[in-house]
């Protein structure tokens, strides 16, 4: 996994690379302005208690929470998003690694695009559903970056698996190494909520995943 991250890190080299890399940046930023100011609009035109010092409290706070709420939805809508990038920046990891591969299909835009709005689904009503846990404290962190490092290793595996890999081949690969995905998925959902780090994580992300899926399939084949 540390190999796969590192390797995904040197990528960011590729005068190739750094063209998408850039492009993945502006959309991660936009993305984070949208989050902030649609969770800060809604914050500020929902009355959520009845009683009016609760309601004041909330606005006092307002900024706190849009900041929070902003920070954990983050790395599912930014993943959502780069995953439209996917065929890009694999492309530029096999002309570099793997330069014997042939040319992967890869998945179409419309594929791509309902691929990433039924993770952002499913990735939002996750969370909705750790909410609950947000009062157990540090347990609350330990459930997210699980839950979301699942959830995202998987999308990012599956998108880059399809490339190259039947529905039942990504599956059956991704079953035989669902713990290294695991690890890899946390790391990613960690490195996704470090400021000015998170955005390049998803490129980083998509080099690993690629490497990693590269050599789980060269060892199912030796």
């Amino acid at each position: 996994m540390l190999k796969a991250l590192s390797r995904g890190v040197s990528q960011l080299n590729e005068r190739s690379t750094r063209q998408i890399l850039w492009l993945c940046i502006s959309a991660a930023v936009l993305v984070f302005i949208c989050l902030w100011m649609g969770i800060a609009f809604v914050l500020t035109h929902t009355s959520f208690f009845q009683w009016g010092w609760l309601e004041a409290l909330t606005d006092v706070f307002g900024g706190l929470v849009t900041a929070v709420i902003t920070w954990f939805l983050f790395p599912g809508v930014v993943s959502a998003i780069i995953g439209l990038f996917m065929d890009q920046i694999a492309d530029c990891v096999e002309a570099r690694h793997y330069p014997e591969l042939p040319k992967a299909d890869g998945l179409t835009f419309p594929d791509s695009m309902i691929s990433s709005i039924k993770f952002l689904g499913v990735y939002v009503v996750t969370n909705l559903c750790l909410l609950p846990f947000l009062f157990l404290g540090p347990v609350y962190l330990l459930v997210y970056y699980i839950a979301n490092g699942y959830l995202i290793s998987r999308e990012y595996f599956e998108l880059a698996a399809h490339r190259r890999l039947s529905p039942v081949g990504a599956r059956a690969l991704r079953k035989a190494n669902k713990w290294q995905l695991l690890s890899l998925g946390i790391a990613i959902a960690f490195l996704l909520t470090v400021p000015i780090i998170n955005l390049i994580t998803p490129v980083i992300a998509v080099s690993a995943i690629i490497h990693l899926s590269q050599s789980w399939r060269s060892e199912k084949t030796n």
